[in-house]
């Protein structure tokens, strides 16, 4: 048990690192490190397109200060495994986790607004930029985590490439 503990906290904080090296390295904004993240974690189930729906939402979305881009990238990463096509009915598990995924960071950090997120920082500020880093990767964790515990997703996780 204490191995696959280790294992699973292992995945979390690589997972949390390669989303947090994307957008420390200017790749991909906050929404679009974690998609790209999870897709990859999830031995890319779908196109490396998929980045592009993410690309709208940073900076609460686009630029606007509202729900956090990393929140919204969060959520369209739980859609990869829990979202639906057309005329499939809703799987229950999207909703509680995004509200789950939701209340998470605000319970962390006071909010889910970007603007109040970063009010204390100069938006071109290292320092900002680091706290919105942080927040990344807090967001790939959580649903990494979520995924690791579901056994449907586990394996896949586990035998990922991008962990070997």
């Amino acid at each position: 048990m204490k191995e696959k503990n280790n294992r699973i906290k292992e995945i979390v904080d690589k997972a949390r690192k390669i989303a947090e090296g994307y957008f420390s390295r200017g790749e991909f904004f906050c929404s679009e490190s974690v998609v790209h993240t999870i897709n990859q974690l999830m031995g890319s189930p779908l196109p490396h397109q998929i980045t592009k729906l993410a690309s709208g939402f940073p900076i609460g979305l686009g630029k606007s200060g509202c729900l956090c881009g990393a929140i919204s990238g969060g959520v369209i990463a739980l859609g990869i495994a829990y979202g639906r096509n057309h005329g499939e009915t809703m799987n229950p598990k999207m909703f509680p986790l995004s509200a789950k995924l939701h209340d998470f960071i605000k319970e962390q950090y006071g909010s889910t607004c970007c603007r109040v997120l970063i009010k204390d920082y100069d938006f071109e500020s290292p320092e900002r930029k680091k706290h919105c880093i942080k927040i990344t990767g807090e967001v790939a964790a959580f649903v990494t985590e979520v995924f690791l515990k579901d056994a449907s997703y586990t394996e896949v996780i586990t035998n990922s490439d991008v962990f070997s």
